[in-house]
């Protein structure tokens, strides 16, 4: 029988190896992407309805050392922002736009200095694409509650 196989939500982290804040970031991912694969091989095999129901499972890693491009940086931008309503499900974290483009008063006043000066940009900022939610820094708690949410439907 053939089946499609379903693709892996997509998680991004813009990394910078010199920051010892994205190295831990990097770090909490990749075990929570370990863990993830390992629960979702183990429970292949059991029932695992209640269980599957309180975690999304395995999630497909990206990490960058680029910066974001600028329709990804909007995104990201409405994302943190208290104003744009939850975009996974349960609680959202918010940020300050600063905290996310340094000196950036505002999304508009990020996106003009982010064209100036891509520098500004701060990492580490891990990213879930699928459920509009991402987290700046290397908050572990953070991370998890993000990276271990079920996906919308």
């Amino acid at each position: 029988m053939f089946r499609f196989s379903k693709t892996l939500d997509p998680i991004t982290l813009f990394h910078s190896p010199t920051l010892a804040s994205s190295t831990r970031t990097l770090n909490i991912l990749k075990q929570a992407s370990a863990t993830a694969a390992e629960t979702a091989t183990e429970d292949q095999a059991s029932d695992y309805s209640t269980q599957a129901r309180q975690q999304r499972g395995e999630f497909e890693l990206e990490v960058t050392t680029d910066v974001p491009t600028l329709d990804q940086l909007r995104s990201i931008l409405d994302y943190i922002s208290p104003v744009s309503g939850v975009g996974g499900q349960g609680e959202k974290t918010t940020y300050a736009v600063s905290e996310l483009v340094k000196e950036a008063r505002d999304a508009e006043d990020a996106l003009k200095k982010f064209k100036e000066d891509q520098g500004r940009f701060v990492r580490p900022v891990t990213v879930d694409w699928v459920n509009g939610r991402a987290v700046i820094g290397d908050g572990e708690s953070e991370i998890l509650r993000m990276v271990r949410q079920l996906p919308q439907n």
